[in-house]
């Protein structure tokens, strides 16, 4: 049996969404400035197809770890702008890029504008290569992050390229990819701890839970909030989840502290 910690609550539905498709948040409302300040640089990374992806490195002084950030549907960087300073305080470094698949939510998306063209979510895999490659040269763990499309994408590229990654963080995990079997197949030959959590809607909570029952690594751990809760890692902006932000903040330090103490 798959080593899963944390069993589903009971709880009422507060997105509806599919397991078979990936949804932005229905407003256009912005991330509030973060509250913790933290170093940045831009990074241009370039995928191994020739396309420019743009990001935001934030550095922590002596970091545990480097947290690769990737964002959902319609989103950019921008997703990560509360986010990641947090994280930094926490002792973490962070590397949030603009992803071939996504736009406008959280601000400009620089990939997707260069690109000038709509792309699939399987496309934006080579973006999420570049940056493990870049990770990989700044010697630290890694851990790799998702955010709903992006967040079923990590289990791909975890089971592809294990070096170095320690650890993986999928928020809002589905069957995004075109198959209804491609992410679970690739989460059971994930060799690392995964922290999966979703939003109380009950699809949403039954798309996660599939995901990270398919994982055979021992301390994965599914949340399922109690308070609030929202789709992707915008369950972390107070902003958007007034009522659960705290709580899954909470979840997730344990789970970093745990794996990248």
């Amino acid at each position: 049996m798959p080593a899963v910690e944390a069993a589903v609550l009971p709880i009422l539905a507060a997105v509806t969404l599919t397991a078979g498709a990936c949804h932005a948040a229905p407003d256009n409302k912005q991330a509030a400035a973060p509250a913790v300040q933290a170093a940045t640089e831009p990074v241009t990374l370039t995928a191994a197809d020739g396309v420019k992806v743009y990001g935001i490195w934030y550095r922590a002084e002596q970091p545990k770890a480097l947290i690769l950030l990737f964002h959902q549907a319609g989103s950019s960087s921008g997703e990560y702008a509360t986010i990641a300073p947090k994280l930094v305080a926490e002792g973490y470094s962070a590397l949030a890029i603009d992803q071939r698949a996504g736009g406008g939510l959280f601000g400009e998306n620089r990939t997707a504008k260069a690109l000038g063209r709509e792309a699939g979510y399987l496309e934006a895999k080579a973006d999420l290569e570049a940056a493990l490659a870049w990770a990989q040269g700044r010697k630290l763990p890694v851990l790799l992050w998702g955010s709903s499309y992006s967040a079923a994408l990590v289990f791909l590229v975890a089971a592809e390229h294990p070096p170095g990654v320690i650890g993986v963080l999928a928020f809002s995990p589905g069957e995004y990819l075109g198959s209804d079997t491609m992410v679970k197949a690739a989460a059971a030959k994930v060799q690392v701890p995964v922290f999966v959590t979703s939003a109380r809607d009950p699809k949403e909570i039954a798309a996660a839970r599939a995901v990270a029952e398919a994982v055979r690594v021992k301390g994965t751990t599914l949340f399922v909030p109690q308070q609030g809760g929202v789709h992707g890692s915008s369950t972390l902006i107070a902003a958007r989840d007034p009522a659960g932000a705290d709580e899954n903040w909470k979840a997730v330090r344990a789970f970093l502290r745990r794996v990248a103490p």
